[in-house]
């Protein structure tokens, strides 16, 4: 180490290289310094109350029940959806229990032991590891690390986790609390041991055993699934069947939402339009993760906004919207990945669709997708938000829009509004050459029609105007609103052409279908202050030749004109 004298002998010494040259530059975080001591919005890891905005952390769930749960010496689960605020809802937790002097509580996340996959033999040592380090780190115990060094070299995997937990609780001076992070992300032998050690010492609680373990991870220890030479095989909850209580951590409220991003405001004063704060709850649903980055996007990544003294509008909201969609960030690329697994396929398919697939959808699939995050089933079965709404068929059709090559120019109008026939025509002739082709080995069949329509729009709508989506089960239908800037120099600030199209997919009569699509085609036109409207109908009977399946024709109902396609 140099000292401050042997500094300056050496700011006053010839440069021996650039070392010492690069000493001499100024500090480059120097001219933000004082930004930098801001509090802002956390969208990555742990809160962290003196640098991040947030709501008090054992307010995201009942604190009393949890309390009396651990008074009863319960060993319980919580579970919440990724990037929700568990790990910062443990250290929470653990802090308060250590705090009253009444119990010894320690955090451990054994994610680790994840790399041992079903291989006890590392994965148990492994877990037990995180463990130990966490106990003589949060209770201040360093002769139960001792203790393991010198026990476990002659400990089998499948006792050592009990032995580890017993020494523990037998030597500590106050009852013993675990909270165990990441469980789910263990598989198979690694995973069954664990519950099962934690199972057999549970008699010997509180004396020998700690009083109370928390389980923690993104799904319940029902759905644990337990890998066996690959087949998932039984699930956890026989495993570990002591379990008291699941408690669910659940998103923000619209209140907390506000709230929390109007601590940005009482920080810094500057002002949000009070027309964001409804687009921000429809977009997020309360999603934590998803609140905090849209609020660190639009305060921070948009560089006009560091400018305190200029307020943040609805567009500026928009815009910073579509970047984070755009920017495919880790959690939103974490939710695109689980659209692979079959039964996640299962109920997204279905809600893209807007109706019954044929397929079945067993409760214990519909509460996996739910516990994901991923969808709501009250007060009726949807995709949680609606970014995840747009999030989902755009990573579905990636590749796709990817490979698309077409010019906005070929459907512009002379005023640059949308040509919307034009553009329509076109996806007819589109779908006719490609939906066999690319639906081939595509796992979502039934959703290709609306999938191939919407990355066919996204790729021409991408960088002018916007696309938003509506869809659900029981719709029966797929609505899509197109939001295109009439003036290019103002773009989305200036006047907007609004065009709504309807997808449905020909289910009995085609006149039934028709006036049904066309009375819940104005319906979305009223509600959304559309000027122009169109009906696409899909037609999935093979035996039924393109040429028959292709056409157009005018309809108006009540007076609005609504282009009908058929495709």
């Amino acid at each position: 180490m140099i000292s401050a004298g042997n500094d300056k002998a050496l700011a006053g010494a010839p440069a021996p290289g650039r070392i010492a040259q690069r000493a001499l530059l100024p500090c480059p975080l120097t001219p933000v310094a004082s930004t930098i001591m801001q509090r802002f919005f956390n969208n990555a890891g742990p809160i962290k109350p003196e640098m991040h905005y947030h709501l008090p952390r054992l307010q995201r769930l009942d604190w009393e029940e949890v309390q009396q749960l651990i008074r009863e010496q319960r060993y319980f689960v919580l579970h919440a959806p990724r990037q929700t605020g568990k790990t910062s809802t443990l250290l929470a937790m653990m802090q308060a229990l250590n705090g009253c002097g009444d119990h010894a509580c320690a955090y451990a996340n054994i994610e680790g032991a994840q790399a041992a996959r079903g291989d006890e033999t590392q994965g148990i040592p492994a877990a037990c590891e995180a463990m130990v380090d966490a106990i003589a780190r949060d209770t201040h115990h360093p002769d139960l690390l001792a203790w393991y060094r010198s026990n476990k070299p002659e400990t089998q995997p499948q006792h050592l986790l009990t032995r580890l937990l017993t020494q523990w609780a037998a030597t500590a001076t106050q009852p013993t609390v675990l909270l165990l992070d990441e469980v789910d992300a263990l598989v198979g032998d690694t995973l069954i041991s664990l519950l099962r050690q934690i199972r057999a010492g549970y008699a010997q609680r509180p004396e020998s055993f700690p009083q109370s373990i928390v389980l923690c991870g993104v799904r319940d220890v029902r759905d644990y699934r337990l890998e066996q030479e690959g087949a998932q095989v039984i699930t956890g909850g026989s495993a570990f069947n002591i379990k008291a209580e699941s408690l669910r951590m659940g998103n923000f409220t619209e209140a907390e939402t506000r709230a929390l991003w109007l601590q940005h405001t009482e920080a810094t004063g500057q002002v949000f339009d009070e027309a964001i704060f409804p687009d921000l709850w429809e977009d997020s649903r309360g999603q934590p993760w998803l609140v905090n980055a849209l609020g660190y996007e639009v305060t921070w990544k948009n560089r006009a906004a560091r400018d305190r003294s200029q307020p943040i509008g609805l567009i500026d909201y928009q815009a910073a919207r579509e970047r984070l969609i755009q920017s495919r960030a880790t959690h939103l690329d974490q939710l695109s990945d689980k659209l692979k697994e079959s039964r996640v396929r299962q109920v997204v398919q279905a809600l893209l669709v807007g109706e019954e697939t044929g397929l079945r959808m067993p409760e214990d699939d519909l509460q996996y997708v739910t516990d994901l995050g991923l969808i709501e089933r009250k007060p009726q079965l949807r995709i949680s938000n609606r970014i995840y709404q747009e999030v989902l068929p755009r990573e579905l059709t990636s590749v796709l829009q990817d490979t698309l090559v077409q010019q906005q120019s070929w459907y512009l109008n002379a005023d640059h509004s949308l040509n919307m026939p034009k553009l329509l025509a076109a996806f007819q002739q589109f779908f006719r050459e490609h939906s066999d082709s690319w639906s081939e080995g595509f796992d979502y069949k039934e959703a290709a029609p609306q999938l191939l329509m919407q990355a066919f729009l996204q790729r021409i709508i991408n960088g002018g105007g916007r696309l938003t989506r509506e869809y659900g089960l029981g719709r029966k239908r797929t609505d899509l609103l197109i939001e295109w800037p009439l003036d290019p120099e103002q773009g989305m600030y200036g006047p907007l052409q609004r065009v709504v199209i309807e997808l449905k997919l020909l289910r009995g009569k085609l006149d039934a279908v028709i006036q049904t699509g066309l009375a819940q085609t104005l319906d979305y036109c009223r509600r959304v202050g559309a000027d122009e409207a169109h009906l696409v109908i899909f037609n999935r009977n093979p035996k039924v030749s393109w040429n028959k399946k292709i056409w157009h024709k005018p309809a108006s109902l009540e007076g609005f004109s609504i282009g009908v396609w058929g495709a």
